[in-house]
């Protein structure tokens, strides 16, 4: 029986799901969601922040473990969840990260028989008619598929590439279920006015498909190599067409340092801070001009290949060794519409230039906006939040002090309160490449500094927009950097006040103005009154209809309680 499957690429049929597989990913969710509900909602409002907050570490923790220990023991589409989490160290707490580090490359591979067959089968022919040797360890275990090395019989070495056995149901049965925890998180009306998530996972599940043909992967594997064949900063490994099919994938075996490896980076002389440069260079080369980038950036598909030392520059002053960047795994690639180029680019430069309303127009282009938003009260927080973090490095970020943020929070807090900003869909690829690129750089170079590379990439595309007049542009762009290397921290931060008339008279003791704000703050207050009346109405439901009849009951009771707080509060005076 053959049906179509919406979480397939068009015109692909039906696979029956693996039921037992199907009930546990939807338990583990929905426990977990349960188990967040609880904790950030309920006993939030009832018992405080503080005594929440205290345990939400150890909560974090036990989350990411379950998580860990599901995912190895699945695989499939779990490890690519896991592996996008734990590459986000710019916002996920370190302790999730640790926990989750190891789905980077630590999957179990098959056994050697299976994989073998699996090779045999597709090429029709005996392994030892193929290959002079082939080595049965695992070289790499990914969630889809495994890497061998091998020689074959003219001597070239390579590496096999083969999808797991049994993977496509695997991957049907995951996204099934994928798809109604998407369904649920919509219920919640800060997701669904930002994302549509049933969408996104739809785009997620196209993509991962095109993973699973290596006939697919070799086209884009070829594009690149092309793209990139006069940058001498990039390694693309070469496939072998005729040993290759939509399950196996031959290419040239390019052994080298993983880019995680610091240590062994240091070691062969080749300089952190430099690779982390040119990683993003080469990103910003692949989005802005290629239109076509490589959107599985991890740790396990990136390495550095130190030249040899003879092919050095002869600066004597240069003691850094010279190196490719090499990029293997070419499944998972993006496409940048021309539309959404000229977005990008429009924002790039606008943060390159400082330029807040040109910030907000890039916005608009993209499509990050809601209909509606307050675009002038956007575009003052964008001001003061790039007064505080323009120029510093990630170290320095990392050292700001909470009450900087704090006092900003406080200020714009109803643009916190209405978030007015959406979720595109075609950034679900560009956001988590570029995600997983912050990590990388981060790690590869502490003190890495962003705004550098914006900087010098916005100057290359102004070049390129002014036409007749560059000098004035690229004057403009090093007026900037200069001014801001020059004057102060706290003059910079009086000029943007001054600028934006912030700087000036303070109202003080207007008992209207008071009056205004306590009737606000009441409806607010009201508003969380009865979310958290709902939700224990709801949690005591469900808890009810799972046979959890006496935590059922009291949530119901603690439900009642919530509606009297909320209907006896006193309103403010007049």
């Amino acid at each position: 029986m053959t049906l179509k499957n919406r979480s397939r690429s068009p015109g692909s049929i039906y696979i029956r799901p693996n039921s037992r597989r199907y009930v546990r990913l939807l338990s583990f969710f929905g426990q977990l969601f349960l188990d967040i509900i609880v904790w950030e909602i309920v006993l939030k409002a009832f018992i405080g922040k503080k005594p929440v907050g205290k345990g939400r570490i150890s909560r974090l923790t036990r989350y990411a473990r379950r998580f860990r220990k599901l995912s190895t023991s699945m695989g499939g589409v779990m490890i690519k969840l896991g592996q996008f989490v734990s590459s986000r160290v710019d916002v996920i707490p370190p302790v999730v990260i640790r926990e989750l580090a190891g789905l980077q490359d630590e999957v179990p591979p098959e056994d050697s028989a299976s994989i073998i067959h699996v090779i045999e089968e597709e090429l029709g022919q005996p392994l030892d008619d193929i290959f002079q040797s082939f080595s049965t360890i695992t070289q790499a275990a990914a969630s889809l598929g495994q890497v061998h090395y091998a020689r074959l019989k003219s001597g070239q070495h390579v590496a096999v590439k083969v999808l797991r056995p049994g993977i496509e149901q695997i991957v049907a049965t995951d996204f099934r279920a994928l798809n109604i925890v998407a369904r649920w998180t919509m219920a919640w009306k800060v997701i669904r006015r930002r994302a549509d998530v049933p969408a996104l996972m739809d785009e997620f599940a196209r993509t991962l498909w095109e993973e699973l043909d290596y006939e697919a992967e070799a086209s884009n594997a070829e594009r690149f190599k092309a793209l990139f064949a006069e940058d001498d900063r990039v390694y693309i490994p070469r496939i072998y067409r005729e040993l290759s099919t939509k399950r196996v994938l031959t290419m040239e075996d390019v052994s080298s340092i993983k880019i995680s490896d610091h240590a062994s980076i240091e070691s062969a002389g080749v300089d952190r801070a430099t690779a982390a440069q040119r990683l993003l260079d080469i990103y910003l080369k692949m989005i802005f001009e290629f239109g076509f980038f490589h959107a599985d950036p991890h740790p396990g598909n990136l390495f550095i290949y130190p030249l040899p030392q003879n092919a050095m520059t002869n600066n004597p002053a240069q003691k850094e060794r010279e190196f490719y960047i090499v990029f293997v795994d070419f499944g998972m690639v993006g496409h940048v519409s021309v539309s959404t180029k000229a977005s990008l680019r429009e924002a790039i430069i606008a943060v390159g230039l400082r330029d807040t309303q040109r910030i907000i127009n890039a916005y608009q282009m993209l499509g990050v906006l809601l209909p509606g938003a307050d675009l002038k009260r956007i575009e003052e927080a964008e001001a003061e939040i790039l007064d505080m973090i323009w120029g510093k490095s990630v170290p320095e970020l990392a050292k700001m002090h909470p009450s900087e943020m704090q006092q900003v929070a406080i200020k714009y807090r109803d643009l916190l309160f209405e978030m007015p900003f959406q979720v595109p869909q075609d950034f679900i690829y560009l956001g988590r490449a570029i995600a997983i690129l912050s990590g990388i750089c981060t790690q590869l170079d502490p003190s890495f500094n962003p705004w550098q590379p914006v900087v010098r990439y916005a100057e290359k595309l102004v070049v390129q927009e002014a036409g007749s007049t560059i000098e004035a542009w690229v004057a403009e762009v090093v007026r900037f950097a200069q001014d801001y290397a020059r004057i102060p921290v706290q003059l910079v931060d009086v000029l943007g006040k001054m600028q934006r008339g912030e700087l000036g008279v303070q109202l003080q003791g207007d008992s209207n103005l008071m009056a205004q704000l306590q009737r606000l703050e009441y409806g607010l207050s009201g508003i969380t009154q009865a979310l958290v009346f709902c939700g224990l109405l709801i949690a005591g439901t469900l808890l009810f209809l799972n046979s959890y009849l006496a935590i059922g009951i009291i949530a119901w009771g603690l439900a009642i309680l919530a509606w009297l707080w909320m209907v006896l509060r006193r309103q403010p005076s007049p």
